[in-house]
């Protein structure tokens, strides 16, 4: 079920930083017509730690409604609180979600045994597939292959987002965590290799702009079409050094603004794009055959 390209979906807001719904689910609903083949809303792309928590579920609904079962939604539930990782889990599984996306608790810096107890306490809790996301430059704390491999023998944790960037990883984690133990990239530039490591799939902050390219790129690399494959990762390459030129998402969300898919609206703390940055994503949007 989950495999391939899914998107780390933004969440567009109005000037005035409300939620624009509408927006949203227009976002989702052209990600599926484009070939997206999952959907993660609220995780650190959407702006989670920015939103409150009837906001947050709010995303989670509006996300389940558009997709209508036509590809699976691995909802965003995560949080430094076990208890409110909890309630938020609970909501995905009340709201339709097929699986959550649980990133390891940042600011606290849990030890391995307290990352093991908090994802082993929100899969007792809720009965819904659930994925670790591990993220150390944003997080701080790295979860080791070991503590992983304990928590892959508990019937919901399935899989990892994988955004150490670090390519022997998955190769230790595919040993001591079973090869049925779904791995997903979470950096659009390993994409591809974090496949040839043992991988499945991307969760693409990318594919908010380019849904058809990351689509077909991983659809390609399961075909075997290998050589189709790096020549789309190549003429990407431009986009995803620009949509990191400064922090995530703000000029993931200037790009899809130059598409007509809401606003370049960013949450305090994340400041507007600078000048050099906008003019560095429209380029690379335009080399990527995006914008004209």
């Amino acid at each position: 079920m989950f495999t391939g390209s899914l998107v780390a979906l933004i969440t567009p807001m109005r000037p005035d930083g409300s939620l624009d719904e509408k927006a949203f689910q227009e976002l989702v609903e052209w990600q599926i017509s484009e070939g997206t083949e999952g959907l993660v809303p609220v995780g650190t792309t959407g702006e989670s730690p920015t939103l409150s928590h009837a906001e947050h579920k709010r995303v989670v609904e509006l996300c389940v409604e558009v997709a209508r079962g036509r590809v699976p939604v691995m909802a965003g539930a995560g949080s430094n609180s076990t208890a409110e990782a909890i309630d938020f889990a609970r909501h995905a599984k009340k709201a339709g979600a097929d699986g959550t996306l649980v990133v390891t608790p940042y600011y606290n810096k849990p030890t391995q045994e307290g990352m093991f107890l908090h994802f082993s306490a929100i899969a007792d809790a809720v009965d819904l597939p659930m994925f670790i996301y591990n993220i150390p430059p944003r997080s701080v704390v790295d979860m080791s292959v070991e503590t992983m491999a304990r928590l892959a023998k508990h019937k919901n944790i399935i899989g990892v987002k994988d955004a150490t960037a670090n390519l022997t990883r998955p190769l230790h984690t595919r040993r001591a965590c079973g090869e049925d133990f779904i791995q997903l990239s979470g950096e659009d530039h390993t994409a591809l290799a974090f496949n040839a490591a043992g991988g499945v799939g991307c969760i693409s902050v990318t594919a908010n702009v380019a849904p058809r390219l990351c689509a077909e790129m991983q659809k390609a690399w399961r075909d075997g079409r290998l050589g189709e494959a790096m020549a789309i990762q190549e003429r990407l390459v431009p986009l995803h050094d620009s949509l990191f030129a400064e922090t995530s998402p703000a000029p993931v969300k200037y790009a899809a603004s130059l598409l007509g898919k809401g606003s370049d609206k960013c949450r305090l703390p994340l400041a507007p794009v600078s000048e050099p940055v906008r003019k560095r994503v429209r380029e690379a949007m335009v080399s990527a055959g995006l914008l004209n």
